[in-house]
């Protein structure tokens, strides 16, 4: 019997794969998820704050002025932030206050925005001669130090509300005027607007029609910064004595006032500081959320 041996190729090993290191986690969801987080707090905290101020008068609180016989009296059912070292109310205060900050706040953003971003597309827009104009003024105002320009307009002119308004509004034009600028510089030359000029459309509705939106997007992004900003500066003033007079409530001017006994009534500073603190930071969160959406959509 022959015996027949089949013999097989052999069988190759399958080729080594090259060791490839492990992929790195994407941080981007991460970071989103955390600045979408504290742009939700941002917004019901500023959402809070506003509503208080608002309705401060239909609240039921003391008079913010109201001196009673309680001197610094710790929190309580009948206070329930306590008093301060005259016997005045501090959650009235806060509340009362809260209108003088949200009224700096929002009203000198926005007179600020609309004066900076009209002088900034106008220089973007027309350059040349115009743009050499507005740009020696925006730097003039930039090159001015703004605590000490603060002080000697405030002092010059009456103390009150309307004139801080003023004064913080001439201090934010240079950011939105530069921002705007630089916006319309890369906006002007897109397609729509020389589809515009070709069609004979003239410069006021190229600037209102056109390119507003688009630089509107990126400097509604700065306004919020711009609040978080004039409320520190705002309640700078106060504490240093030359923004908002007593007796009116401002939570710089209640800082001012806890100082005094800050060792033995540390409260009378760590209330008001606190809401200093929250309502500063949820504007920056919500500046940080909406610069971030301003970047996801440039970048479509």
């Amino acid at each position: 019997m022959t015996e027949i041996i089949q013999q097989r190729a052999p069988v190759e090993a399958p080729p080594a794969r090259a060791a490839t290191a492990p992929a790195a986690p994407d941080v981007k969801p991460v970071r989103r998820r955390r600045r979408d987080i504290g742009a939700a707090f941002g917004l019901v905290w500023i959402a809070l704050v506003v509503l208080a101020a608002i309705t401060a008068d239909w609240l039921p609180l003391r008079d913010p002025s109201e001196v009673t016989d309680a001197f610094s009296a710790p929190p309580s059912g009948d206070y329930l932030l306590g008093t301060d070292a005259i016997g005045r109310d501090v959650l009235s205060r806060i509340v009362h206050g809260a209108r003088i900050s949200m009224a700096v706040a929002i009203g000198a953003t926005s007179i600020a925005l609309v004066i900076g971003v009209s002088l900034g597309m106008l220089a973007g827009y027309f350059r040349g001669a115009v743009d050499s104009v507005i740009s020696l003024f925006v730097n003039f105002m930039l090159a001015f130090p703004p605590l000490i320009f603060l002080i000697a307009l405030v002092t010059a002119l009456q103390p009150g509300l309307v004139t801080l308004v003023v004064a913080l509004a001439l201090l934010g034009v240079p950011n939105f005027a530069r921002v705007a600028r630089a916006n319309t510089i890369a906006f002007a030359d897109r397609e729509f607007v020389t589809a515009a000029k070709a069609l004979g459309a003239r410069p006021l509705r190229i600037l209102t029609r056109e390119l507003l939106v688009n630089v509107m997007l990126p400097v509604m992004s700065l306004a919020l910064v711009v609040m978080a900003t004039l409320v520190v500066a705002e309640g700078s003033l106060s504490f240093l004595g030359v923004g908002i007079p007593p007796p009116a409530p401002s939570w710089g001017g209640m800082l001012a006032a806890g100082r005094e006994s800050l060792s033995e009534h540390p409260l009378l500073v760590l209330i008001p500081a606190l809401f200093f603190f929250l309502t500063v930071f949820a504007f920056n969160r919500l500046g940080d959320w909406a610069r971030g959406r301003v970047g996801r959509e440039s970048s479509i």
